[in-house]
């Protein structure tokens, strides 16, 4: 049974490889490039461990043109994927042995590679490297050079993501569709916002009131309908390589918040990311490394007694006997470390750790970061005093420290059962703590310089259940329609970018992905979403493979 089933597998595998080939081979002839293409299947991985594909080599002729398209590319390299398979091209373009590139004083750098490969990358990256010296030692040796890839001016120095764990309803709070049947518009009636003709749910009274001062959009949309893959695709923008069960915790690319704290470092004693009160489903820097995983802060601010752990010394330990504690383990640790990154030594993400908590312990800015009780009563009162309030404060105390980005982990908006009860009690404080954070950050003149976005893994269904032995119904999964609200950083204000269907069941006007939303998270933070990282093996990775942001929120 199992030998019918992998070999089922195996056939349908051989066939969307097939696919891949062709697609790829078809794209290149209707561009008519050059006189020989050689497309190098450098990499194939899918779900099955039993898989033995080779890397194949295809070469196709034309005839050779008087002069090269402008459009051609001398090198390229990049990743499909077909149903659970992900495959890696290099494509190799010989030019004709006259061809000389328009720009003659800097032909080495002539590119007109959407991906950002000139041919001196090609060469690098290709054949040569390949059948030489090892493809591996190749893409090695490129991670160690100088990244050329034209730099982008900030627009934000934070992001605060506001992650609605568990998937929110689009219906009940930002896309109410008050002339669809009873069974898709709900219970709730619709109230009009600070734009003319755009409607959000009763519960949202407060956001509604300023919407001139974000973005709502409407319309991004995927195909990852289960918590564990669309957590992931909406976290890292990359969706996951294989099937994942719904309640994975999963890591297959570097999240957000681990991608920012690679890029722009941290401040001054306090680490550069931040996720509270727990770390996301897929919140981890995977093959980034250790240290630039979340710290995260687990306290509940809403408690008189609120001390981050392990940033305060511990009681009976003065601050002479803590350095001295650290210069006694410098004396008794003789393990040798290994530097190279792709050793993936775990002494050193240790290290990193230990220098972590130190800094934090020691750093006057950290101390003052934490302590939220500075703050008055009024300004607390005005966030609400309830735990998801008061970490939207903590977080905008952490941004004004300079900490790039923070994650609200809140939890609990899978409402499979009960959905208006449970929006009825929860909705009119989240509406007054998310709006309160975006006017309390234009008042103090922080919101040009940082982003608040909110979202989920996907929105909710169309039509009303319920399930067995419930007795109140509720919306499932469903990541067709989604809500996202982005504040900051540059975002315009009272813009709604997009549309459902009059019934809600789908983006369809300015549909937008998971890849465009978090490029433009990237690009806001000067990130280039283009930018090629490398694995600790040297495999290269897109941090986004469609590093296109939304323009309307980029004016």
């Amino acid at each position: 049974m199992h030998d019918r089933f992998f070999q089922q597998y195996q056939d349908r595998h051989s066939r969307l490889l097939d696919q891949a080939l062709s697609a790829q081979l078809d794209d290149l002839d209707e561009r008519g490039l050059l006189s020989v293409i050689a497309v190098v299947v450098i990499g194939e991985f899918d779900c099955t461990p039993k898989s033995t594909t080779q890397p194949t080599a295809i070469t196709r002729s034309t005839a050779i043109p008087d002069s090269l398209p402008a459009e051609a590319c001398f090198g390229h390299e990049k990743s499909i994927k077909f149903g659970c398979c992900i495959v890696d091209f290099a494509v190799i373009l010989r030019p004709p042995p006259d061809f000389v590139p328009p720009d003659k004083e800097n032909s080495m750098a002539y590119r007109l590679n959407c991906e950002g490969f000139a041919r001196r990358d090609c060469l690098k990256l290709g054949l040569g490297g390949w059948l030489g010296s090892g493809f591996v030692s190749a893409l090695a040796a490129r991670a160690t050079a100088a990244d050329d890839s034209a730099p982008i001016a900030p627009r934000a120095k934070g992001c605060i993501l506001i992650w609605m764990d568990g998937g929110p309803t689009h219906f009940e709070t930002f896309d109410p569709k008050p002339a669809a049947p009873a069974e898709i518009r709900g219970e709730f009636e619709p109230i009009a916002t600070k734009l003319p003709g755009v409607q959000f749910s009763e519960h949202m009274p407060r956001l509604a009131s300023i919407l001139d001062k974000y973005t709502m959009i409407r319309s991004i949309r995927h195909d990852q309908n289960n918590h564990g893959a669309g957590n992931h695709y909406m976290m890292t923008g990359a969706p996951t390589r294989i099937p994942v069960g719904c309640g994975a915790f999963v890591s297959f690319h570097p999240s957000m918040g681990a991608v920012v704290s690679h890029e722009l470092g941290k401040p001054n004693g306090l680490p550069a990311y931040f996720s509270i009160p727990s770390m996301t489903r897929s919140g981890g820097p995977n093959f980034l490394g250790a240290k630039y995983a979340p710290f995260v802060v687990g306290d509940d601010p809403n408690g008189a007694g609120f001390r981050v752990r392990d940033v305060a010394l511990p009681k009976g330990l003065t601050e002479d006997k803590f350095h001295r504690r650290g210069d006694l383990r410098k004396l008794v640790d003789t393990l040798p470390r290994m530097n190279e990154k792709a050793a993936g030594d775990p002494a050193m993400a240790l290290d990193d750790y230990y220098r972590q908590g130190f800094d934090l312990v020691t750093s006057p800015l950290a101390q003052a970061a934490f302590d939220i009780h500075k703050e008055s009563d009024a300004v607390r009162d005005r966030y609400g005093r309830n735990s998801f309030g008061q970490r939207l404060l903590l977080a905008r105390r952490l941004i004004e420290a300079g900490v790039p980005f923070v994650t609200i982990n809140d939890g609990g908006w899978d409402h499979h059962a009960d959905i208006f009860g449970a929006c009825t009690n929860r909705l009119p404080g989240w509406d007054n703590s998310v709006a309160t954070l975006i006017e309390d950050l234009s008042e103090r003149g922080l919101l040009d310089s940082t982003i608040v976005t909110a979202l989920g893994e996907f929105g909710r269904t169309p039509k009303i259940s319920t399930l067995p032995g419930q007795s109140k119904g509720g919306r499932d999964h469903w990541s067709s329609a989604m809500s996202v609200l982005m504040a900051g950083g540059g975002t315009p204000g009272g813009v709604v970018v997009g549309a459902t269907d009059k019934h809600g069941y789908s983006a369809v006007e300015r549909v937008c992905s998971p890849e465009n939303f978090v490029s433009t998270i990237y690009t806001k933070l000067g990130i280039n979403p283009d930018k090629i990282v490398y694995t600790p093996q040297g495999r290269p990775s897109h941090l986004v493979s469609n590093p296109s942001p939304i323009p309307e929120l980029m004016s």
